[in-house]
């Protein structure tokens, strides 16, 4: 009778940290089933500039298609769903309407001179090394909560960000 206590308890031990970790995200990737975010960023902002954005990886991992419909952060008056692109050798950039589809087992990014988080009336700059919390609302998926870290432009790692660094 003791054996399968103590199996039951080590499996319980052993399925709470995945629980855990599955559960609470961090570091540079968060992930939610059936949506993964990878690499949220942002680029640090000028004092003065009311606009900022964010980029990141989305991977729709389900069987069906999902549509990032809508986002929000505490820094940023409004935040659009926006798309660049070249017309006539004019770049545009201009609101993706109905949202931003992300095919069954497909992944969108959301880079710079394409899809892009803009991030609207800023009260303050977006400074190198602050994470930026957003709330990402989907259509056929669970709204999902992220941290945007501020890199600089090229998009490295901030000499104080430690999330790729072995210890």
């Amino acid at each position: 009778m003791k054996q399968p206590m103590i199996a039951l308890a080590l499996g319980a031990a052993l399925v709470a940290p995945a629980t855990f970790a599955a559960d609470h995200a961090h570091g540079n990737d968060h992930q939610s089933h059936p949506i993964q975010i990878n690499h949220p960023w942002s680029r640090p902002t000028p004092p003065g500039t009311p606009m900022g954005v964010g980029y990141m990886a989305i991977t729709n991992h389900s069987e069906q298609a999902i549509t990032l419909v809508d986002a929000e952060t505490p820094r940023a008056g409004n935040v659009s769903i926006h798309e660049t692109s070249m017309h006539e050798g004019v770049m545009r950039m201009q609101p993706v309407d109905g949202g931003l589809l992300i095919p069954a087992g497909k992944t969108v990014e959301l880079k710079p001179h394409s899809y892009h988080l803009m991030l609207e009336r800023l009260p303050e700059p977006l400074v190198e090394g602050e994470r930026i919390p957003v709330r990402l609302d989907f259509d056929g998926a669970e709204d999902l909560n992220i941290e945007l870290m501020v890199r600089p432009l090229d998009g490295a790692p901030a000499m104080n960000d430690h999330a790729g660094m072995k210890h």
